[in-house]
């Protein structure tokens, strides 16, 4: 199988798609809940396109947007030093 990682933030492979869909047999909404690729911390901002097309190689069909996973960018950005504990 194919170590590829599809999802970086959920560290999701290619071979976790593929097994989570030949044992549940399941749509690409259900295999995206079920390995959670595409619901890390960008959001599905840097990994959405890759999960999709992978997805639609894989299960045969385009990933329904009728319930669409949220993707949210931060409330407010934050700079690195705050993050990392300094004070000003």
């Amino acid at each position: 199988m194919d170590q590829t990682i599809i999802c970086r933030c959920e560290e999701v492979s290619l071979e976790d798609i593929q097994q989570t869909t030949s044992h549940y047999n399941c749509s690409a909404r259900e295999v995206k809940l079920r390995t959670r690729a595409g619901m890390g911390y960008c959001g599905g901002r840097t990994c959405r396109p890759a999960v999709d097309a992978v997805l639609e190689a894989v299960t045969g069909e385009r990933a329904g947007h009728d319930i669409p996973l949220k993707v949210q960018p931060p409330i407010r950005p934050v700079s690195l030093s705050v993050l990392g504990g300094e004070s000003r």
